[in-house]
């Protein structure tokens, strides 16, 4: 019973995480790209790319585009994949929609510009930071906004090799791109500054999520020197619910046999780890380095494909060892 209300807490919380995050990326939008027709990708940089050079509307765009997707995806990804992502369709479409209907609107029908006249660059940067930031709340929380990350999931089950990331910067550039072919963006001169300024979009945006994401998940590994190391191993592992690795140590100076702490834990974790080593033993001699990747329990999942012949060929000598 607690286990249940346990994973239904978890799922509530990730689906009002999801909204909150749409909620940024909207406000982010209509709010600091929309007013100066700056582009994006995604489905989202694509209907407001139709937007810009139709008058049709951005929402409905965005939903014509997504649904299609999605009929095409449900036979491949299946309907329990798709839940959070079409729950975030379909709440992206009502914020975007009652957004455009409250924000005050210039003579041209855009959303009135917020920083000011000739501040496209200003307003590009903040829109970016936010809708990274955005992106990061509802990735972190097990969603998706649909679109293109429909397509690259779609792809990367047929095509494991092809990484999730290479699909969406390819989709992206395209997208991008297609301003090229829309003669209401005034001149070739003209249409190639909005190209470059919807590439600048797409590193910082992607630069933001990466950014919030690793800083998340960013391990650190301590070595820890102590006399009093049986103390301090038994406070991690009963404090903190931490794995102790004890390893050998030989002093060269002294001579002397030592022990030597090795634990692996979550940069956010570190002050209390100081502060638990401190309280122990104030003299221990501790090191602290950054890893680039920790994967296990606990920690970040090994995300490779093992080849079905090269998964036999390793079950088949794993049963072959004597127990």
């Amino acid at each position: 019973m607690i286990l249940n209300h346990k994973m239904i807490w978890n799922e509530a919380k990730d689906y009002l995480f999801i909204a909150l995050g749409l909620a940024i990326y909207t406000v982010a939008f209509t709010v600091f790209l929309m007013p100066y027709q700056i582009v994006a990708g995604g489905v989202t940089g694509l209907s407001a790319i139709i937007y810009y050079a139709t008058g049709f509307h951005l929402e409905n765009t965005y939903i014509i585009i997504n649904g299609v997707l999605l009929l095409v995806a449900l036979k491949i990804l299946g309907v329990k994949f798709l839940m959070k992502t079409i729950f975030a369709i379909f709440t992206l479409y009502f914020m975007l929609m009652f957004a455009q209907e409250i924000i005050p609107k210039q003579p041209n029908g855009l959303p009135f510009k917020l920083m000011g006249e000739g501040q496209d660059f200003m307003s590009m940067i903040i829109g970016c930071v936010l809708t990274g930031l955005a992106l990061a709340t509802v990735f972190m929380n097990n969603g998706s906004t649909g679109g293109t990350d429909v397509i690259a999931a779609s792809v990367n089950k047929f095509h494991p090799n092809v990484s999730l990331g290479n699909v969406l910067i390819a989709a992206d550039f395209c997208i991008i791109g297609s301003c090229m072919f829309f003669p209401q963006f005034g001149t070739y001169l003209e249409r190639a500054h909005k190209v470059m300024f919807g590439f600048c979009v797409m590193a910082m945006e992607n630069y933001t999520l990466d950014y919030i994401m690793n800083a998340r998940r960013q391990s650190v590994q301590f070595m820890i020197f102590s006399q009093k190391w049986q103390e301090i191993a038994n406070a991690i592992g009963t404090e903190m619910n931490h794995g102790v690795t004890i390893l050998d140590g030989h002093g060269w100076y002294t001579g002397k046999k030592s022990k030597v702490l090795c634990i692996l834990a979550k940069k956010n974790e570190s002050v209390y780890m100081f502060r638990l080593i401190k309280m122990i033993d104030p003299q221990a001699f501790v090191s602290q380095s950054s890893v680039i990747g920790v994967y296990g329990e606990g920690f970040d999942e090994m995300r490779v494909k093992i080849k079905a012949d090269k998964k036999k060929d390793e079950d088949s000598i794993r049963n072959q060892q004597p127990t």
